[in-house]
């Protein structure tokens, strides 16, 4: 009767697709969700680059005066910059007539025989100076400023966005933290369930008289290449669906930010071997410290 031949088992060797499908599956729901707030922050912004303030100025003005108030608004803090340019616009009250016109579908200046319009700054606020409080105090700034008649902006619009984004920080947070305690008892349950059966061949390498150190090298190793590969194949995962999502909805390349893409693939790979190290280590040193008995 042939011999039926046992595969030997090396020391830190475990299922290796189980595991890595669990981390892989781990970390891409993290990474899904990272997705989303990249996405969120990135349209946040956009938002917020719509909010803007708009100086009328005095009439009578010479071309003189308004380049100079160009000039003085373009250099303040509070004027959003993009690429180095200031996102200031100056609208004549010509060009402000031919956009009324436009919209009524009218020429009010042909019965009015005077275009009663300003000229105007329209410029976008840096976001740190978005809160309503700030901007009644820039309001009143450029209102104490020599040729100009009055300042308007949407006060209504800018407090409804600052009560919406705190709410909608504090439901992402509690979901990140769900996600985070969840995330980290998938994989450390998956490693220990996988390393189970490693328990004896542990404690045979303590018999011999191995070193801790030695019987934890390969399992830590092991799982720093398994946490890696992880994080680099839901990493993948995210960067296709993020092509596909380009390719089929219109206007969702707006949201693409690739140095945000570039840190979450980043950071997915690192979660991936960090979690995966201390769930393996956590569970060697149990098997370590426990008595024949109880690997029983």
């Amino acid at each position: 009767m042939a011999k039926v031949q046992r595969r030997k088992t090396r020391l830190g060797s475990y299922k290796f697709a189980s595991v890595l499908f669990s981390i892989t599956l781990s970390l891409f729901i993290t990474g899904l969700f990272g997705l989303i707030i990249i996405q969120a922050k990135t349209l946040t912004t956009l938002i917020r680059e719509n909010i803007e303030v708009q100086v009328f100025l005095n009439k009578g003005l010479s071309s003189n005066q308004i380049k100079g108030l160009e000039q003085t608004l373009g250099k303040k803090p509070y004027v959003l910059n993009k690429e180095g340019k200031a996102m200031l616009h100056f609208i004549s009250k010509e060009d402000a007539a031919q956009v009324f016109t436009q919209e009524v579908g009218e020429d009010f200046t042909k019965f009015l025989k005077d275009n009663p319009l300003r000229d105007s700054f329209t410029f976008s606020l840096e976001e740190s100076y978005q809160s309503t409080s700030m901007i009644e105090e820039i309001a009143q700034e450029l209102t104490s400023m020599e040729g100009v008649f009055e300042v308007t902006y949407m006060s209504d619009l800018v407090e409804s966005i600052n009560q919406n984004l705190v709410k909608v920080s504090l439901v992402l947070g509690a979901f990140i933290l769900i996600l985070m305690i969840t995330v980290i008892i998938l994989i450390n349950n998956t490693i220990r369930l996988a390393l189970f059966s490693q328990r004896f061949l542990i404690r045979s390498m303590q018999l011999i008289g191995a070193t801790k150190g030695f019987i934890r090298g390969p399992f830590l190793w092991r799982a720093f290449f398994y946490g890696a590969l992880g994080g680099i194949i839901a990493s993948g995962m995210l960067f296709l669906l993020m092509e596909y999502g380009k390719q089929m909805i219109e206007g969702f390349n707006l949201l693409y930010n690739l140095e945000w893409l570039l840190l979450l693939f980043g950071a997915l790979v690192l979660l991936g071997a960090f979690l995966s190290l201390l769930s393996t280590l956590r569970s060697v040193n149990k098997y370590l410290k426990m008595s024949l008995d109880e690997l029983y």
